[in-house]
């Protein structure tokens, strides 16, 4: 057996534990009963623990040194190239510190769970503060194990690695000043035009079986394969499992079925790109999605440039009244208008796309300098309700749960993840216009519920590519050009503006 084989055998067992691992994470958010939250916490973390005892095993530097030197294919390359980059990333770490995190992770999303409706910052707070403490050790010891020229420079820059390979605090700076720049007056533009359009808000209750039965009839014409993944329910929706067995959840509320509905549009297609994955690199890196913001600009494309055009809103009225009742309200033009209307808001998930950066840059700039250590844990309250005011004109005040409380990236250790979300949506916006170019009747396609051909594109460009690509040649492999911010604000000028 090769070197090569034999580090493929050893990602292959990774792979599998990965697998039980995202089951029993997905598991843990919706099925579990609150009492096996502690028992649940150490299994977890002495799966870490196995995972890592594999991945930095004592003859592994030896078997990438020979590797290097064999007959590989381009995918094989790819593939040690990716197994490397895993390898450099795990093996810096002491089991120690890789226990002890899992565990506070554990705990502190146990607890956020509890905490959050109770609005009980002041209690959670001690709890996420130790998932702080052992994020910045492992940043730091991240950040001492790099030693080439494109190493990350800070703890944050090597959080981000981890989510985004070979993005830089930089570009991110240099986008994100792009949009403070221009998003302010463009939303207010936009919602000074929408005050003359008249909207009608449809009326609850809407009963949670027959939302139930509305996405889902969604998700079978996005393409998902019940077959090869199920529809669940959470506190924060997600998608989760693994390419062979996808898991989406949603939350209902009775009085609001849009927030349900989008999140299920948005999720199935997290699930699309996931099920699109080469098998036959299955439990490989390189057979991975090649990272969040690709993940996620395969979710916002289905939920904001597919899922909120005329064009679905045409064939998503007759569904809408099969399932839910004729409410007077659903017409194309009134839903059109209900669905593209923009009000900044508290919550994220919520968000309008043209409020939505602003979400996120907020969130962006909080945890990189508290991964930094330029401000604790204490200090997050205030300075959300800050940057609230000023990004969004809104208050928070002591309103923690739809504040600094509302996601569970932070809780779960998912520190340096946030810039993903925006960076998803400039590349959902930049592959959508590529796609209008591959795809003459693309609005026909969308008004029938038929989008197999944006399916193949994404299928053939996207996520048959998997991670054989960095991330910056697949845009160009896609698009054709590097990442453009300006394809996301011509976008929004087109549909907000110029509709």
């Amino acid at each position: 057996m090769s070197a090569y084989q034999k580090l493929e055998k050893k990602f292959y067992r990774l792979g599998q534990l990965g697998h039980l691992g995202a089951i029993v994470g997905w598991d843990q958010r919706t099925m579990m009963p609150k009492g096996g939250a502690s028992a649940r916490a150490n299994a977890m973390a002495e799966l870490a623990v196995i995972s890592h005892e594999i991945v930095t095993g004592s003859d592994m530097a030896d078997l990438f040194d020979a590797a290097a030197s064999e007959n590989l294919s381009d995918w094989q390359r790819a593939n040690l190239r990716e197994m490397h980059q895993s390898w450099r990333q795990e093996s810096c770490l002491p089991a120690e510190l890789v226990e002890a995190k899992s565990l506070a992770e554990a705990k502190s999303e146990d607890a956020w769970q509890e905490m959050r409706g109770k609005n009980a910052w002041d209690d959670f707070k001690p709890i996420f503060a130790e998932v702080v403490r052992l994020t910045r050790e492992e940043a730091d010891v991240r950040l001492a194990a790099t030693d080439s020229d494109d190493a990350p420079i800070s703890r944050y820059e090597a959080l981000l690695a981890l989510y985004e390979p070979g993005c830089s605090i930089a570009e991110i700076d240099q986008v994100f000043g792009t949009l403070k720049e221009t998003l302010p007056a463009l939303t207010q533009e936009i919602i000074e035009k929408q005050q003359s359009e008249a909207v009608t808000t449809p009326e609850g209750p809407f009963s949670t079986s027959s939302q139930e039965a509305l996405v889902r009839e969604v998700m079978l014409h996005l393409g998902f394969d019940f077959d090869g993944g199920r529809l669940d329910v959470s506190h924060h929706p997600f998608c989760g499992g693994v390419p062979e067995d996808v898991r989406i959840t949603t939350r209902y509320s009775e009085t609001d079925f849009v927030e349900s509905l989008y999140a299920v549009i948005h999720e199935t297609g997290h699930a699309s790109y996931e099920r699109g994955l080469p098998r036959e690199w299955g439990n490989q890196p390189v057979g991975m999605a090649r990272s969040m913001g690709f993940h996620e600009s395969q979710s916002l494309l289905f939920e904001m440039q597919i899922g909120r055009s005329r064009a679905y809103v045409s064939y998503l009225v007759p569904l809408l009244e099969k399932q839910l009742g004729n409410k007077g309200a659903y017409t194309v033009d009134n839903m059109a208008r209900l669905l593209t209307r923009v009000e900044p808001g508290y919550i994220r998930v919520n968000a309008d796309e043209v409020t939505y950066p602003a979400h996120v840059i907020l969130r962006y700039e909080i945890e990189k300098d508290l991964v930094e250590g330029k401000i604790e844990v204490g200090a997050i309250p205030e300075l959300w309700h800050q940057k609230m005011i000023e990004y969004l004109g809104l208050e928070t005040g002591n309103n923690h749960k739809d504040g600094c409380m509302q996601d569970v990236h932070w809780p779960a250790g998912a520190i340096g993840y946030f810039p993903t979300y925006t960076l998803g949506a400039l590349t959902a916006a930049q592959l959508f216009a590529k796609l209008k170019t591959a795809i003459s009747d693309i609005d026909r396609q969308i008004a029938k519920g038929d989008i197999t051909a944006i399916r193949e594109w994404l299928g053939k460009n996207i996520w048959s590519v998997a991670s054989s690509l960095s991330g910056k040649d697949l845009i160009k492999h896609a698009t054709g050009e590097p990442l453009n911010p300006d394809y996301f604000l011509t976008h929004l000028k087109d549909r907000y503006l110029d509709a």
